[in-house]
């Protein structure tokens, strides 16, 4: 269903595109002539139809299907714990090396907002942002680790994720924390 809606989505953003930057400046300069050609036809059939099959294929799909892929982490060569606490349990801070964090911008893109709008009409989880930010955190959090990682660290404390809106469906995320050393 998810291949569908994408197709649905790709026809969309295509036929708007061609609607848009070829369609009207076609217009302007032909407007005496009010034969449509066929291909702006077309153009207009995708957008219309691609957000029909979208609005299709989001009614059909059972209700409280979420994203169920597992986040998949490189693996690391050193292990460094990572929590939201001033302290380790059972353990105690020998250095403080300093803040790291992690920081990137994600985005959706235009076929993926279109799914989402829908699904903002329907109800229901949002699944294309939830896999935007999932993917926004863990790629921040793997360079806040690999930061902790240069720095010789044990431990990053105090972890902290903060996001904000950039333009658009365009989302920024900041993860920081405090990387220190431990007793064994």
């Amino acid at each position: 269903m998810k291949i569908i809606r994408n197709i649905g989505s790709l026809a969309f953003v295509l036929g708007l595109f061609t609607a848009i930057f070829i369609g009207v400046p076609w217009y302007m300069m032909v407007s005496e002539d009010p034969v449509v050609p066929w291909w702006l036809r077309t153009a207009v059939f995708c957008l219309l139809g691609g957000i029909l099959v979208v609005l299709i294929t989001l009614a059909l799909e059972p209700k409280g299907t979420a994203s169920s892929k597992k986040e998949s982490r490189p693996a690391s060569d050193r292990k460094i714990l990572m929590l939201n606490a001033a302290k380790v349990p059972g353990r105690d801070v020998t250095e403080i090396l300093g803040l790291v964090q992690g920081h990137t911008v994600f985005a959706v893109w235009l076929g993926k907002d279109l799914s989402a709008i829908a699904r903002l009409i329907l109800g229901g989880e949002l699944t294309e942002y939830t896999e935007m930010m999932g993917q926004a955190r863990t790629t921040a959090m793997d360079r806040m680790v690999a930061e902790a990682d240069r720095l010789g660290a044990d431990a990053i404390i105090n972890v902290r994720y903060m996001t904000t809106s950039v333009v658009g469906s365009a989302t920024e995320l900041l993860v920081y924390g405090t990387a220190v050393k431990l007793t064994r």
